[in-house]
């Protein structure tokens, strides 16, 4: 680990496969963006078949972040894989889950200070940088669009969640997901979907916030398979009768008082 230590407001969690394109570019936009702050950056390689690690362990040896901290950890392949390896090692008050080329920019850090600003300086307990938003700018295709909406009509089927983007950025209240990330065993793409259900299931509702898909993203296409679209579906069934005596906790997590997302 490379960086600050004591007090972390914010943990960034990135999940790395085969990243080595974009990496470094996301590394130096967390520590513009989150100068002056307490923050850390966990970078989770999983799986790669490039040089990922390598570079990642390159930039943490000449890390000069000062108050930012950059950590370099490995996971079996798999986005939940990596993103609970992340969130398991993270000490922030807060935790991001994003993407290695930080799809929305910082419009789910920015969406989060908003909601702050208008709540006494006081972040909500959930935070999602939102697709669904009726805000959101997110171009796809007919294909995509006719998929998403099949599968968000299936989620809603079969788990019952009101969140209407549960696969977006999650900002999370640090000790509330720590405390879940022993349930959370969804090792691909649903394990976000997996979080928010057990959240819902706290009776928290998650706050959703309008973003923009970056055209450098947009130009990447997805990385999502026809098969990882059958898997994710059967993947809603596995969630629902994992978790279905599960007792659902009315209180949430205490708040800290006047602090923004960085």
């Amino acid at each position: 680990m490379s960086g600050t230590t004591g007090t972390i407001d914010l943990s960034v969690v990135i999940p790395a496969h085969n990243s080595s394109a974009v990496i470094e570019n996301t590394a130096e936009r967390l520590v513009d963006r989150l100068a002056g702050s307490r923050a850390e950056i966990i970078v989770v390689e999983n799986g790669s078949t490039d040089d990922t690690f390598e570079l990642c362990t390159a930039i943490a040896r000449r890390w000069a972040g000062n108050d930012v901290s950059f950590t370099v950890l490995q996971s079996d392949k798999g986005l939940g894989n990596a993103l609970r390896v992340g969130t398991e090692a993270s000490r922030g008050a807060h935790v991001l889950l994003t993407a290695d080329d930080l799809p929305f920019g910082f419009d789910d850090l920015d969406g989060a200070n908003k909601l702050a600003s208008k709540n006494g300086g006081t972040l909500p307990t959930v935070v999602i940088g939102s697709k669904a938003h009726r805000q959101s700018s997110v171009e796809r295709g007919a294909l995509r669009g006719v998929l998403t909406w099949g599968f968000a009509s299936l989620r809603r089927a079969v788990l019952g969640m009101r969140t209407g983007d549960p696969q977006g950025t999650v900002l999370v209240d640090g000790d509330l997901i720590r405390d879940l990330a022993a349930d959370l065993v969804e090792p691909g793409f649903l394990f976000t979907t997996e979080l928010v259900y057990l959240v819902e299931q706290r009776d928290i509702r998650p706050q959703e916030v309008p973003v923009r898909l970056s055209d450098d993203h947009a130009s990447h296409g997805t990385r999502i398979s026809r098969a990882d679209v059958v898997s994710m579906g059967l993947g809603l069934f596995r969630i629902r009768k994992r978790h279905q005596g599960a007792t659902r906790r009315v209180a949430e997590p205490t708040r800290v008082q006047g602090r923004r997302a960085v």
